[in-house]
């Protein structure tokens, strides 16, 4: 699959007629061309480009002091502060849960198109189509722009479920995560906060600001929190779901959808739960409910904890985004934790790791994939690199060859000394880039120094190999042609597979854990979470895993208004990634 088209498509003739949804063409596409879809399929996006480097780190900059000043959140006061209510034709409700979708088409859309069939077969388990969708945030990557949601999200979702109708029509929710905030939720409100088409595909968007409440069956609850990327609950969302614990009481329980595992990152960060336990001890607890679940996404996974109390906690943000670790979870946490810095909080009570996906060998099986990924799927990154090293090797040449010819080369060449500052500070600030969470510790200085200073040495090692060579002897300009030419490519493979070295070592002291899989893009071991709430209250939870998702498409032979565009040539092979759990 190129960015712009699908290939291995037949065009269908005779079109079906369906409904029109936001402006899109009311036909059926007869082929895969994006002027037939309406979008256009992208690729994963390469983590490590240069330029998407730069551009995340500006946009986390840009949100961390601006922020404040972006947040709409206070202005969504002046909207309808609707609560919904979500019960399906039985008396019971089917309620799917996915997260951090929106990247690449191949794994976003096998994703959304099981969401939308009407009926899976897993694993001797008969699952209907569900009522109720909830994203849990991080709906597309790696910008909220507009172009960026149609191509990344809404267009894959409108395919896989074009049209529905009243009362098959299932509802929408979505949590915004951090990277729905970067444009201080423009793109979000106009998507998922509507008061006109409120259409998602086929989907029906149910909620009038960024956090939502639904009434479920059997007084169970759904709560959607945003906390504009762990900051704080704002005052009128307090004051919203205020109203909403007005209506729970000793029997109500609560399934809450945060944008982030709170839990797990407090074990780096004890402050990241804090939200969260406020949350729950000041709008809550005083009314008696208890919090049956908590649920997230944001760490492109599958993972459960439960507690004493017999309360899950769950990511499943494995929705289409480079899949996220599981070998280096932790086994047990406290949630809150003990030395948060809170002056209150609820009681600290232990919870174990009672499940994941993929499981820790399979994980760890993955990391050493990034000796051949990294290259492929960054490019651009190994060309940076090789800039980097053809710059350090031109110093090195220049400072070590006193002929007099080479004063040409010595005057072209970037300061020795600066190269190699240059080259460490970077590798240093690499090993804890700013946009991501948590304290730096002596073991990021550590790495990152050593990884700078094994690009010293390599660079030393390509300067005496390319002194032993005759390009440095020919009249200038021509060595320096012939190390564009020759040794930027080859010194940048052989930087990246340093680079991939270093990410495989300094994952194992837990350094660059994203880095190490974001830079591999992996597009399978994706999934998602049906639950079932019986019309007794009981909850039954199904975290449905896709080992592979499915690379080549096909226009849909059936033409049905409301069967998906496109179909995998090779059928997707949904399991359960663990029995599934029941709670009361």
């Amino acid at each position: 699959m190129t960015d712009d088209h699908i290939p291995g498509d037949e065009p269908v003739d005779r079109p079906a007629r369906g409904e029109a949804d936001g402006g899109r063409a009311s036909r059926r596409p007869r082929s895969t061309d994006p002027l037939e879809l309406g979008f256009t399929p992208r690729r994963p996006v390469p983590w490590l480009a240069p330029f998407l480097l730069i551009s995340t780190g500006l946009r986390t900059l840009l949100a961390l002091l601006f922020g404040a000043y972006l947040d709409k959140r206070e202005l969504q006061k002046a909207l309808d502060a609707e609560v919904a209510r979500q019960v399906g034709p039985d008396g019971g409700l089917w309620l799917d849960y996915v997260a951090d979708l929106g990247d690449g088409f191949n794994a976003t859309y096998s994703v959304a198109y099981l969401l939308a069939q009407r009926e899976l077969a897993v694993d001797g388990h008969r699952l209907p189509r569900a009522q109720t969708l909830v994203m849990g945030g991080d709906q597309v990557y790696p910008s909220a722009a507009y172009e960026a949601y149609e191509d990344r999200c809404k267009g894959p979702y409108q395919a896989a479920l074009p049209v529905t109708t009243p009362p098959e029509q299932p509802t929408i929710f979505a949590v915004p995560g951090n990277h729905d905030w970067y444009d201080g939720l423009t793109a979000f409100l106009r998507l998922f906060v509507r008061t006109r088409d409120r259409h998602f595909g086929g989907w029906r968007t149910g909620q009038s600001r960024s956090y939502f409440a639904a009434e479920l069956p059997a007084d169970w609850w759904l709560l959607g929190l945003d906390d504009q990327s762990g900051s704080y609950v704002d005052d009128p969302q307090l004051t919203y779901f205020d109203t909403v614990a007005e209506k729970l009481g000793p029997q109500s329980r609560v399934i809450l959808a945060v944008p982030a595992p709170a839990w797990v990152k407090a074990v780096d960060d004890p402050s990241a739960y804090d939200s969260i336990d406020y949350f729950i001890r000041t709008i809550v607890a005083p009314t008696g409910a208890r919090v049956r679940l908590l649920i997230s996404g944001d760490l492109h996974h599958y993972a459960r904890y439960t507690g004493p109390d017999g309360r899950q906690l769950v990511t499943s943000g494995s929705g289409g985004a480079y899949l996220y670790p599981t070998h280096q979870l932790p086994e047990r946490i406290e949630v809150p934790p003990r030395d948060t810095l809170a002056r209150r909080s609820s009681p600290s009570q232990p919870y174990e790791l009672a499940g994941r996906y993929p499981d820790a060998a399979r994980s760890r099986r993955y990391g050493w994939g990034i000796f051949s990924r990294l290259p492929l799927r960054n490019p651009g990154f190994a060309s940076m690199l090789g800039v980097l090293h053809t710059l350090l090797m031109l110093s090195m040449t220049g400072v070590t060859d006193f002929r007099a010819e080479a004063s040409e080369q010595r005057l072209f060449s970037v300061p020795l000394v600066m190269m190699v500052l240059v080259t460490v500070l970077a590798a240093a600030l690499f090993a804890k880039p700013p946009s991501s969470t948590g304290k730096r510790h002596a073991r990021h200085w550590i790495l990152g120094v050593g990884h700078g200073l094994a690009h010293v040495g390599l660079a030393a090692a390509g300067t005496w190999a390319w002194l032993a060579l005759p390009f440095h002897d020919w009249p200038w300009p021509l060595p320096a042609v012939a190390a564009v030419a020759v040794y930027l490519p080859v010194s940048g493979l052989v930087a990246g597979q340093l680079v991939a070295a270093y990410l495989l070592v300094a994952s194992v002291f837990g350094v660059n854990v994203n880095e190490l899989f974001a830079g591999q893009g992996i597009e399978d071991a994706k999934g998602f979470v049906r639950l079932r709430i019986d019309p007794d209250g009981t909850l039954t939870l199904y975290p449905i895993a896709i080992d592979r998702v499915a690379r080549n498409w096909r226009v849909n032979p059936d033409q049905s208004p409301d069967s998906s565009w496109l179909t995998p040539r090779t059928p997707l092979r949904p399991r359960l990634a663990e029995p599934p759990i029941t709670l009361t």
